[in-house]
This record gives structure tokens, sequence and C-alpha cells, in this order.
């Protein structure tokens, strides 16, 4: 089972502009995933759901959207035809944009897998602990879950950003008040038992931000994007990997980050 995580900019969309959009569908399709988890999906609800069928119809994958009422960077699950949807969940009340979840059997798993992507708030620490305090009761240990997306959160596995090097109103969103790095949000999540897929296999050095053709904005390197499964779950990864190149490069502020499981 492959499984991305992609934080889209706008869908894809600069204005009228669609061309990152076409570069995301062919980086989709050309990557192949069981399971792909978005955020910033705006517009995917709107004018009867269009943008949605056309990125089903071209991907080849059904889609569940959860609205952001407030910001209109709505996240969403996409999946195979193999895959099986028995519920779907979305929360908009306690998240700055929203969050999806898809319960879905998964051939060759004997127990369903809940699916989560979220997109937590981009400005500060102290809003996104708020955030995932309602996503750690997903993390019960014997169940398999997967929790993906732009977490906009520094892990304390990792090298600390140059956030020095950012202006003031980008710096706060990732330091305490005396400046330091704040890594709580992801330490949080790490105490709840959600383990880190990039660190059990050794990958997590590599940052997801800012690409190539987005860089000097609001980002320094660090990584943003996460795959955090639970203790059951995590046992059944194979791989993991951050997807660089010339589509990737251009396509979105992020680059997608990719994970391989096996039953």
């Amino acid at each position: 089972m492959k499984v991305m995580s992609y934080n889209t900019l706008f869908a894809g969309f600069d204005g009228g502009d669609n061309r990152r959009f076409a570069a995301q569908l062919e980086l989709i399709t050309g990557i192949n995933p069981d399971i792909l988890l978005l955020q910033e999906a705006k517009n995917f609800t709107a004018n009867g759901a269009s943008l949605l069928f056309e990125m089903e119809k071209c991907i080849k994958m059904r889609g569940f959207i959860a609205p952001a009422p407030h910001t209109g960077q709505n996240t969403g699950i996409f999946i195979k035809g193999d895959i099986e949807p028995i519920t779907a969940e979305i929360d908009s009340t306690h998240f700055h944009h929203a969050i999806m979840i898809l319960k879905v059997n998964v051939p060759g798993f004997v127990k369903h897998v809940t699916l989560i992507s979220a997109h937590l708030c981009p400005f500060g620490p102290h809003i996104r602990l708020r955030e995932v305090s309602y996503l750690i009761n997903h993390a019960a240990a014997n169940e398999l879950t997967l929790l993906a997306g732009d977490f906009n959160s520094v892990s304390p596995y990792d090298r600390e950003p140059q956030v020095g090097e950012l202006l003031a109103h980008f710096r706060a969103r990732y330091v305490k008040p005396d400046g330091s790095i704040d890594n709580s949000v992801m330490a949080v999540l790490y105490q709840a038992g959600y383990v880190d897929i990039a660190h059990k296999l050794g990958k997590h050095h590599i940052p997801t931000v800012p690409t190539a053709s987005f860089k000097g904005a609001e980002f320094v390197p660090f990584r943003s994007d996460y795959i955090l499964t639970t203790s059951a779950f995590s046992k059944y990864a194979k791989s993991y990997a951050v997807v660089q190149n010339d589509l990737t490069d251009y396509a979105s502020d992020h680059y997608p980050v990719i994970a391989e499981f096996s039953p």
C-alpha cells in the first residue's frame, strides 16, 4: 500500500493559471499511490465539486473532501477502487482549516484502517497544540491509524531550522517567547504514541519545504510534512521518501512525501 501526502498550494492554481494543477496531476499519476492525502484542496467543493470530479477522473481515484469554511483550504483523501470506504468524518470546528477522517478496508489488512488528512494552523504553536489535542485520541497503539499532512511544526528528531533568516512575523510561527525553537506540537503527538515513519526509517533529516521554485518566502528548509501511524501500523512500514524532481520543484511550495506499507 503506497501512501502519498501533499500540500498542493492553493490546489495548484495561481488565479486562473492551472499549470501547477496540471503538473500535480502528472505527478500523482506517475507515483500511482493507493491512498492520497491532500492539503489546500482549494475550490474542490465549488461549482458543483467540478474540480473534485476532474481530479477523480484524471488520477482514477475516489475523493472525499473536508471543507474548511473559514479558510477555504480544504483537506481531502483519495483512494483507489480496491479500497472500501466504511465511514467518513469531517472536523472543521476544532481546526483552523479542517481534517478529513476516512475509515477504510484495505486488501491484506485484517483490521480496518483509519486515515486522517490534517493541515495544522500556520500561525503559532499555541494554536497547533490545541488542534493536536483532538488528534491524540486516534493514536491507540493497537489500532491501524495513519495521520498525515502539513503540520507546520518542527520535530524534536530534526535539526533546528535556521529561522533567524525569516522575517519576524514568519519566525514567530516556530519559536517560543524566548526565541528558541518550539517542537512541542510534534513532541505531544509522539508522546501520545504516534510513530514518525520518516524517523523510524532514518529519513527524517530531509526537508519538505520550500521547493526550488518557492525559496525566499515564508519558509527556511525544514520538515513540515509528516506521515505518522499508530504503533501497530508502524510495523508494516517498508519505505519512506520525499519526492524531489523537476515536477515537484515547480508544482507547489511543499514536496510530497510517500511511504509504503505491507501487511
